[in-house]
């Protein structure tokens, strides 16, 4: 193995020769593996429909598995069809039925049935503060302050959600239609 660096005149020369065994070079090299695969785990997200983008999900070290697996099990509902008060990857689910299903199987934490009772069951959060596995509430009715809509923050700006209209997709945070209908962030007890 050789080392090297660019002098002015752009030679390049050898700065170190290691004289490793076999055995050294093995080690050196299986430590950089283990290391290696100690960095952040990803997620790769499908493109959603013709418009939307394809996008990876890269978790860094402070997040929790169960936040992690709580992401990979949303990505699992996606493409579930919409179904108002369903509970079933086959048949359809509605928002708080995806949210309290992913938390259930992943956590073993039961929420609230409705996305009103869940935002009362969690403690919000700033903005600044979420994380993957939060959950985001919405007003999408005439009520400008009640809760009616529920999704998982997948990143800063991302969640997923199941939607009336597409099932269960990706949407933004900062879209037009939700910025304007944001109410808060939340955070499920007992998450890290």
């Amino acid at each position: 193995m050789r080392f090297y660096h660019t002098n002015i005149s752009l030679r390049l020369r050898p700065l170190i020769r290691p004289r490793l065994s076999g055995w050294q070079t093995a080690l050196i090299l299986g430590i950089a593996i283990l290391v290696g695969g100690c960095h952040s785990a990803r997620i790769k997200f499908p493109r959603q429909g013709t418009d939307g983008p394809q996008f990876e999900v890269e978790f860094d070290d402070n997040t929790s598995k169960t936040r992690q697996h709580i992401i990979k099990e949303c990505h699992s509902w996606l493409g579930t069809p919409y179904k108002h008060a369903g509970i079933d990857k086959d048949s359809g689910v509605d928002c708080s039925g995806l949210v309290m299903q992913v938390y259930l199987k992943v956590a073993d934490i039961k929420l609230p049935r409705n996305s009103a009772k869940q935002s009362e069951f969690c403690k919000h959060i700033k903005k600044k503060n979420v994380r993957p596995g939060d959950l985001v509430f919405f007003a999408t009715g005439n009520d400008p302050d009640k809760v009616t809509h529920v999704g998982i923050m997948i990143d800063e700006d991302k969640f997923i959600h199941s939607s009336s209209s597409k099932g269960v997709c990706i949407a933004s945070v900062s879209s037009p239609w939700y910025s304007k209908r944001v109410l808060h962030y939340g955070r499920v007890p007992h998450m890290t």
